[in-house]
């Protein structure tokens, strides 16, 4: 776990838990147009290679940032934060700590997709050293859209 003050609030960053899914659903739920399944959230912690980590501000889960691992590559599978808490450099402590996480698995680059229209996630992945890599056509599909791939080589 660790803890981090910014602008007066203090946020903890510590593991994604079985008891946090009903909220991090409930997030994601109001951030994405297409939203996982709460179901595909259990899965993901109950797969090896699979996990997450949540920022919280007094007991409220605000952000979340969730990977999964094979080999030797990972793969951030969300990243989200609520609405009022953007621009405070939570999604990039997010970000930070799991490619603290991935680093520790020796593992090489880290691949996302993203919407074409997410042009603010677009030029956060670019600020923090993520690079175009190629387009998947149809990838989403509330609305239907394609899916840019990005990756990060780790250090």
């Amino acid at each position: 776990m660790k803890v981090k003050k910014i602008n007066n609030f203090k946020i903890i960053l510590r593991d994604l838990t079985k008891d946090d899914l009903t909220k991090v659903h409930a997030l994601e739920e109001k951030i994405f147009p297409d939203p996982w399944s709460y179901e595909a959230f259990q899965q993901q912690l109950s797969d090896r290679g699979w996990g997450g980590i949540v920022a919280e501000v007094e007991s409220e889960i605000i952000g979340y940032a969730c990977y999964f691992i094979a080999a030797n590559e990972a793969h951030l599978t969300n990243l989200a934060v609520a609405e009022d808490y953007r621009r405070k450099s939570i999604a990039k402590q997010l970000l930070d700590n799991i490619l603290l996480i991935v680093s520790k698995y020796e593992c090489e680059f880290i691949l996302l997709e993203v919407r074409p229209s997410n042009i603010e996630a677009i030029e956060f992945y670019k600020k923090h050293g993520f690079t175009f890599l190629y387009q998947r056509p149809g990838y989403y599909r509330k609305p239907v859209e394609d899916a840019l791939v990005f990756v990060r080589y780790i250090e």
